[in-house]
């Protein structure tokens, strides 16, 4: 049986299916071993993680429009998203028709729609950047909540977000990164409720839910699951964003299989692999797989509905017809498979060098953040009353943040295998699927902001990790004080390193001895 959480939001012991409990007193019954208790807080569990995100929210909007030109690869996606709404396709004006381009349309149409709103000009394409930013501080905050079963820790985790380097510089840029990261954290939240929604409704079809026997057979269906069709659009807007969604696809697909079998498992049910089989795997696989495929798909409709789509109608010219797959497959989308295919081909040729790429193993460690914007005001330039200044936008991570992630990481590893948390195990499967995979391509060119997908799994980890600083609800009121402390003064020790960084990640006008003394190493230079 997995471990449960008590409502403060630290974890127990698991419990045997047993007659008494740790106490003395009876055990908890099936509903309260599948399902635990949400707080009670009511209104106040959604208000203070919506100001922390409205916080969050106000720090991205300030001087949003500077730097007011492209920085970085917005020279590409704030380009090519009007290109969207004006024709449907990304444009190649040189030869007039639909362009060629390697990545999918959902992060260039929510960038679009900001300028659509807005405006073609910095604040219009970065906007919608700093939506997804803030949203998934609310998110994070709200699915922290829901893990724990504690509203403060639950808050604890969006200001951690809120203040994350990477996390902010994410969310003012226009880049693809911040889009992939918001899909991925919504299908995770929509798979956490899934699963408390879906235990919740095994206790209750079960006739006797303080029963102890075991169950005959694979146990009850559970019927629809919304909460999973819904992570199955969201991992399907992942992989439209950025393909390496895909990972997380595969990995929350394998996570929901777990969770069922744990929830059988629980409940009683003699051979829960097998029941997980025959009562929910093929559910699962066209909730999240099916969903996410046609979502995917339907990112593509622009591509469809124009004519000059690049290689729309490769399919069509009598070279490429015949076979069976023509027979059986539209053309249609067997032009967008071929296209897909040369846009592999380029993502497995891209190697050429560049001055900031990095290997994945030194992302943890914020060992070459990437440089987005560098310039160097003389004196009487934008403000600069030294001889030199400089500004910059840096995406770098906290330190305070990610230093401390390696080692709860670590921590969330051994209470894993000691104690097969179901928490513990998710978080390190989110920050995995997004950062071994890279493992696998180091001699191409990446850079260290693809680790922003997995940012809030990291915040996850350390709140995770603070909640056990706090202590148990039994710890005495010595115990919980020191613990409350040691918490509050590790988020003023963050707070105080974003606002020491907050400079660099802003492209704030400071003079150049006070840049240089915010690059803690040589390699973030």
């Amino acid at each position: 049986m997995t471990a449960e959480t008590a409502a403060t939001g630290t974890v127990l012991p698991r419990v045997p299916p047993v007659a008494v409990g740790r106490s003395g007193g009876p055990s908890p019954s099936l509903r309260e071993r599948l399902a635990p208790p949400m707080p009670d807080d009511g209104w106040r569990g959604w208000l203070w993680p919506i100001a922390i995100a409205l916080i969050a929210g106000g720090l991205r909007l300030h001087r949003l429009g500077i730097p007011a030109a492209y920085i970085f690869d917005e020279t590409y996606y704030a380009q090519e998203a009007p290109e969207l709404l004006e024709h449907g396709v990304e444009w190649d004006e040189e030869n007039d028709t639909g362009g060629f381009v390697v990545h999918p349309p959902a992060g260039k149409w929510a960038i679009a729609l900001g300028q659509l709103v807005f405006g073609d000009d910095a604040f219009g394409w970065r906007i919608a950047a700093v939506v997804a930013g803030t949203l998934s501080v609310l998110v994070v905050a709200r699915v922290a909540r829901r893990m724990t079963r504690s509203t403060l820790l639950g808050c604890v985790a969006g200001l951690l977000l809120a203040l994350d380097g990477l996390h902010f510089v994410s969310s003012r840029t226009a880049l693809l990164d911040v889009f992939l990261m918001f899909w991925v954290l919504a299908a995770f939240g929509c798979l956490v409720a899934d699963r408390d929604a879906s235990r919740a409704r095994l206790a209750a079809a079960s006739g006797e839910p303080d029963a102890r026997a075991p169950v005959a057979g694979p146990g009850p269906r559970l019927g629809p699951r919304p909460w999973r069709i819904a992570a199955g659009v969201c991992l399907g807007l992942a992989c439209a964003s950025k393909w390496n969604g895909l990972y997380y696809l595969a990995a929350f697909g394998l996570l929901s299989v777990l969770w069922d079998v744990g929830a059988r498992r629980t409940a009683g049910v003699l051979r829960p692999w097998r029941a997980a089989v025959r009562r929910d795997a093929v559910p699962a696989f066209v909730s999240l797989v099916g969903v996410a495929l046609l979502a995917y798909v339907t990112s593509w409709a622009g591509w469809f509905a124009s004519p000059d789509g690049w290689d729309r109608d490769w399919a069509s010219l009598p070279e490429n017809s015949g076979g069976l797959a023509s027979l059986v497959v539209p053309d249609a989308l067997r032009s967008l498979w071929h296209y897909h295919a040369e846009i592999l081909d380029f993502h497995k040729g891209l190697r050429e060098p560049h001055g900031y790429q990095s290997h994945p193993w030194g992302w943890l460690l914020l060992a070459r953040p990437v440089s987005y914007f560098y310039d160097q005001p003389a004196r009487g330039q934008l403000g600069c009353e030294v001889e030199t200044c400089a500004r910059e936008v840096l995406g770098v991570g906290t330190p305070a943040l990610w230093w401390a992630a390696i080692a709860a990481l670590i921590v969330l590893a051994w209470r894993w295998w000691a104690l097969r948390d179901w928490r513990t195990g998710a978080v390190l499967l989110g920050v995995a699927a997004g950062w071994l995979p890279w493992f696998v391509y180091s001699e191409r060119t990446i850079f260290s902001f693809y680790a922003v997908v997995f940012v809030p799994f990291l915040v996850l980890a350390v709140t995770l990790c603070l909640g056990l600083v706090l202590g148990p609800p039994g710890a005495t009121a010595v115990r919980r004080r020191v613990g409350a402390v040691i918490g509050g003064s590790y988020l003023l020790v963050v707070l105080a390193n974003f606002g020491w960084l907050y400079p660099v990640l802003a492209a704030r006008v400071i003079p150049y001895e006070d840049w240089l003394a915010r690059m803690w190493f040589g390699s973030w230079i």
